[in-house]
């Protein structure tokens, strides 16, 4: 018996045992913002055999992730703090860091790999919407969802309900998924050019990481607590409905 299906969505398979995560990150496979799609249409898109894709997902039986968490097992406000203190500080430190890297890279062998300019402007891009958008998270989203966490009826938002603010921020991380994607086209795979020296090496593995930790980030948000912060508010409301 499995609990896994190839019309089931991708971004439950990971919620249900996050360790699978890493099956998706080695194919490629969009699990966080492209996380509504099925299996079977998430690897068709990928040009990757989903039968092949789902007997790898069997054999793992582990729920440990990249930080040895099941987000499953928060509660939404022990999740937004392990969001924030983990890959909201991780951006902080290594936007700037990875920012220098292709800075000093396209100055230095622009001419010879041309590509690099577009890895600049998209890694522009990217900078750009992460930090803002972490901001926003910080100081709007998060402290509405910890009051829904806390309340034993929904409470009065100035945005309405909560699902405005998250369409929102899932729009943003679909951008960043866009530019994430991009980068991999770029970089050929976050391979190495013929001929790249240290700093390339650098640069590469650093982008590798910022798009691991970037998708399993925005799949804590879009398939977990996104969904159960709406959940919950459109429980309380329905209950205050039934209320005489």
């Amino acid at each position: 018996m499995t609990d896994i299906q190839v019309d089931m969505q991708v971004g439950r398979i990971v919620a249900n045992r996050p360790a699978r995560s890493r099956i998706f990150e080695r194919h490629g496979i969009d699990y966080c913002c492209g996380g509504k799609r099925s299996l079977q249409d998430a690897c068709r898109d990928r040009g990757v055999d989903a039968a092949a894709v789902l007997a790898e997902l069997q054999t793992v039986a582990t729920d440990t992730t990249q930080d040895d968490v099941n987000p499953s097992d928060m509660t939404m406000t022990e999740l937004a703090d392990h969001i924030e203190a983990t890959h909201h500080v991780y951006l902080r430190e290594e936007l700037p860091r990875l920012q220098g890297l292709v800075d000093k890279l396209t100055t230095a062998h622009g001419e010879r790999y041309p590509w690099l300019e577009d890895v600049r402007s998209t890694y522009g891009d990217l900078v750009a919407e992460l930090n803002p958008h972490m901001l926003k998270e910080e100081q709007i989203l998060f402290p509405m969802i910890r009051e829904l966490d806390s309340a034993t009826v929904a409470p009065s938002l100035h945005c309405g309900t909560i699902s405005n603010p998250i369409s929102v921020m899932e729009h943003e991380h679909a951008n960043a998924g866009a530019a994430l994607l991009r980068l991999r086209e770029l970089t050929s795979g976050f391979e190495v050019p013929q001929g790249g020296c240290n700093s390339f090496r650098a640069m590469v593995d650093g982008l590798r990481q910022l798009e691991a930790d970037t998708h399993a980030h925005i799949h804590k948000e879009n398939n977990v607590l996104f969904v159960r912060a709406a959940e919950a508010e459109e429980k309380m409301r329905g209950s205050q409905k039934g209320s005489p």
